[in-house]
């Protein structure tokens, strides 16, 4: 799974979350490889430092750093916007930015603030550069998900966790919703030369899941002495953004650099055209 030798000098990649954890880490590794990279951050400070970590250690000079913020659909829109305006092509979007809430918080738009920011802010942001994605051909996408969506269901009955909330399960059925667009996006750019395909890095040491209370707290602290480093995580991450073996691979899951098995809800085709359809009319994808 090794991608040092890889040379991706002209190639733009578009990373979500890519000031701190995984995502800084892959963002890292690909500027490494000459690559063209855009970074995405909710915070503009946090993201211009982690723009200046990253060209020090690269050396690369071809960065960039963006501000958006996934759970408000104008602000994902002005970065499509944005990003059309500075660049022509898109060779690689990493939709990797994601929250754990333990409470519920709902968003601009009156959403349900995990479910906008873990899947319909990255599936607005998708579709709005899928034009550039084609026009970049051969190009690829890449949705971060967890293993935390085996063994939930997207429950289209209370999808905005209106009735009850439970933050794990508005977590897990996030990351199912990103396997079910991953699945549904591969059917319908088959033939455009633009890949999708979801990875499950593993479970990665971040900042991800720290000012959680009780039961997560808990978890995140036992388990920290098991987590992988971002680094490593990345490396899978990197590998599925440039490897000639990827190439035309399409809706496939990976875990930890694997070809694996999501689970299998995930394989519904009824509910991925569902969660595709209810996806469009809460982002006004046609408006």
């Amino acid at each position: 799974m090794d991608a040092s030798n890889i040379d991706m000098t002209s190639k733009v990649c578009l990373i979500t979350g890519g000031n701190s954890g995984i995502g800084k880490a892959t963002a890292l590794g690909l500027a490494k490889l000459n690559a063209t990279v855009v970074i995405v951050s909710r915070d503009k400070d946090k993201g211009e430092a982690a723009l200046i970590e990253i060209r020090a250690k690269s050396s690369n000079r071809n960065l960039d750093a963006m501000t958006a913020d996934l759970s408000s659909q104008d602000s994902v829109r002005e970065l499509a916007h944005d990003f059309k305006s500075r660049y022509k092509k898109l060779n690689v979007l990493i939709n990797n930015a994601g929250i754990f809430l333990p409470r519920r918080v709902q968003t601009v738009d009156g959403l349900e603030a995990t479910l906008a920011t873990n899947h319909l802010g990255h599936f607005l942001l998708t579709n709005l550069l899928i034009d550039v994605l084609k026009a970049s051909a051969p190009s690829r996408i890449i949705n971060v998900t967890s293993s935390a969506h085996y063994g939930t269901e997207i429950d289209f009955e209370d999808l905005q966790s209106e009735k009850k909330y439970s933050g794990y399960h508005a977590y897990s059925q996030s990351k199912l919703a990103n396997v079910l667009f991953t699945h549904q996006l591969a059917k319908q750019l088959e033939g455009t030369g633009v890949t999708a395909n979801s990875l499950h890095p593993g479970v990665v040491r971040t900042g991800f899941g720290k000012d959680q209370r009780g039961l997560m707290s808990i978890l995140v602290t036992v388990g920290r002495p098991f987590m992988i480093s971002p680094e490593h995580a990345a490396k899978a991450l990197i590998y599925l953004a440039t490897s000639p073996d990827m190439e035309g691979v399409t809706g496939k899951f990976y875990s930890r650099g694997k070809e694996g098995r999501s689970s299998t809800q995930s394989y519904d085709e009824a509910s991925a055209e569902r969660l595709w359809k209810v996806s469009a009319e809460l982002t006004k994808l046609d408006a």
